[in-house]
């Protein structure tokens, strides 16, 4: 491309020729084009989300009504919400930053029930002796026992125990986004919306619809 070639001129100026390469301005570097986000209306939104069920309702409801990336809503674990206050902490987002989010009041009851089904499940690990959640490796060596603590579980566990390649333990990870990706994209053809729409055009709604 037109800007690949710039970056291998300025190279060869820079550090084989050894002189000064044209200033910026001399140049025309190729514009990047600006893609403008897909966004919902109020309408379709709710058409794509009555199309989902279960789970997956619940986790794209998150993304429209908390504005949650994708990651930030799998890896979401019981010690990140706050019912009193009606917020949601995101841990280690993008660029690394924490930050509060609102829970909506509509989602509160669904993700209540949903953390009822997840501390059953929990409860079979316990006693099996198997599972718990799976943890980074720094924290999971200061706190060998945290992956058997609830407030570290995961509000969206996978059903399927997985092995850590490391120390071969098994342990329960969070599902995998590819679910609510393949679930969203079908949501959104039956919804018949003739847009290029992703779980990430729910946050963009999220933005959007607030103001």
């Amino acid at each position: 491309t037109q800007n690949q070639a710039l970056s291998a001129l300025a190279f060869l100026y820079r550090e084989v020729l050894r002189c000064d390469f044209p200033e910026p301005g001399e140049i025309m570097r190729a514009r990047r084009p600006v893609h403008l986000p897909v966004v919902f209306t109020m309408a379709e939104a709710k058409g794509v989300l009555d199309e989902l069920g279960g789970t997956h309702r619940l986790m794209a409801g998150l993304l429209y009504g908390a504005g949650l990336r994708l990651m930030e809503c799998v890896r979401l674990r019981m010690r990140d919400i706050d019912f009193g206050y009606r917020q949601l902490q995101v841990r280690d987002g993008k660029g690394r930053r924490d930050r509060a989010t609102v829970l909506p009041d509509s989602l509160v009851e669904p993700l209540e029930k949903q953390i009822e089904r997840v501390r059953k499940l929990f409860e079979e690990d316990l006693r099996s002796g198997r599972g718990g959640a799976s943890l980074p490796d720094g924290l999971a060596r200061k706190f060998p026992a945290a992956h058997r603590d609830w407030s570290w579980q995961y509000v969206f566990p996978s059903l399927r125990l997985s092995r850590a390649p490391r120390t071969g333990l098994e342990r329960r990870h969070h599902v995998s986004e590819t679910g609510l990706q393949r679930a969203v994209k079908h949501a959104v053809r039956s919804a018949g919306i003739a847009k290029r729409a992703s779980c990430h055009t729910f946050r963009h709604c999220f933005a959007t619809h607030l103001l």
